[in-house]
C-alpha cells in the first residue's frame, strides 16, 4: 500500500487503529466470558460492545498518550 496519510496525522491515526484492534479484542474477549460463544446473539453483541467501546477509547488514547510519553521519559534511562 502506497502512504497516504500526512506526517502530522501519524499521532491520531496510531490512536484509531491502536483503540480499534484493542477494544476488538478486549471486548470480545468480556463476551466470552459474560454470555459465552455459543450465545446465538454473540457476534451481534460483540459487535455492538466493541463500537461503543471504540468511540471512548479512540479520545481516551489520544488524551492519555502524550501523559504516558512524558511518564515514560522520566522512567527510561536514554540510551
Amino acid at each position: 500500500m502506497k502512504p497516504f496519510l500526512p506526517k502530522k496525522a501519524e499521532h491520531v491515526a496510531f490512536g484509531l487503529i491502536l483503540a480499534g484492534m484493542m477494544t476488538f479484542f478486549v471486548s470480545g474477549i468480556s463476551n466470552v466470558i459474560a454470555i459465552g460463544i455459543s450465545d446465538p446473539a454473540f457476534l451481534s453483541k460483540w459487535m455492538r460492545s466493541w463500537a461503543t467501546t471504540w468511540a471512548f477509547a479512540f479520545p481516551i488514547i489520544l488524551f492519555v498518550a502524550p501523559l504516558v510519553r512524558k511518564i515514560l521519559h522520566r522512567i527510561v534511562k536514554p540510551e
